[in-house]
């Protein structure tokens, strides 16, 4: 098994205002990437278990959420690690978009 893709995004929303946007967002986001199911999404305080699809290959990870930061930590099947820095980039992008402090 290879080592899992890690991803950190900081953030100045706090923890609770950082878990509303994902919580209301990440669907959505999900939506809009053709590829990509979003299969299993279970909350459990502050991180987020999840399960996803793409291109007929299964990913599982998780999203805990901090006062400053989002860590995200998925283990992508054998298929899917050759598109590992694609993924971390838009998973990147992203992420900053969802927690951008609006003013």
């Amino acid at each position: 098994m290879s080592a899992p893709l890690v991803i950190s995004i900081p953030h100045r929303l706090g923890r609770d205002e950082a878990a509303r946007r994902l919580k209301s967002g990440l669907g959505q986001a999900a939506i809009s990437v053709p590829v990509l199911t979003l299969d299993e999404e279970i909350w459990q305080g502050d991180r987020m278990i999840f399960r996803v699809r793409a291109l007929g290959q299964v990913a599982a990870g998780h999203v805990d959420i901090a006062d400053d930061h989002v860590l995200l930590e998925v283990r992508l099947p054998w298929l899917l690690q050759k598109f590992g820095d694609v993924a971390q980039q838009a998973i990147r992008k992203r992420g900053h978009l969802l927690l951008e402090k609006k003013k």
